[in-house]
């Protein structure tokens, strides 16, 4: 399978709070393939949509700050979902909580190959 459709038919929920960023991502993923979930930018809001959801996600992609508040309880409602997931951020890994330190993690500005390989199935 190609670069360009490696996430084909993978639904991928974008959580990132910076409109052109989250388009951006959006863009990425649907070159790859991917059916975009969101985007969605409040923690409260991603919590919601994953708790209320009736479709599976294959996949996420979490900015680490939404609004001054951290996505670990999302990758958290990810992980017990067994969905996996990268985190985007502008920190360097030292930023992560230890927890969160093993999760795939790709710095901005974005790198969309690095993005599509932690999501792809090859990845898993």
């Amino acid at each position: 399978m190609t670069e360009r459709r490696a996430l084909e038919g993978r639904r991928i929920l974008v959580v990132e709070d910076e409109f052109m960023i989250a388009e951006t991502l959006s863009d990425i993923l649907e070159e790859a393939g991917a059916t975009v979930v969101g985007p969605i930018g409040w923690a409260d809001k991603a919590l919601a949509f994953l708790q209320s959801a009736d479709s599976a996600l294959d996949g996420a992609v979490l900015d680490i700050n939404l609004h001054g508040q951290d996505s670990y309880p999302i990758a958290d409602a990810l992980l017990d979902h067994e969905v996996r997931f990268v985190f985007v951020t502008g920190y360097d890994g030292r930023a992560l909580e230890p927890a969160y330190r093993d999760h795939p993690r790709c710095e901005k500005p974005l790198q969309p190959q690095a993005i599509i390989a932690a999501l792809s199935p090859a990845a898993e």
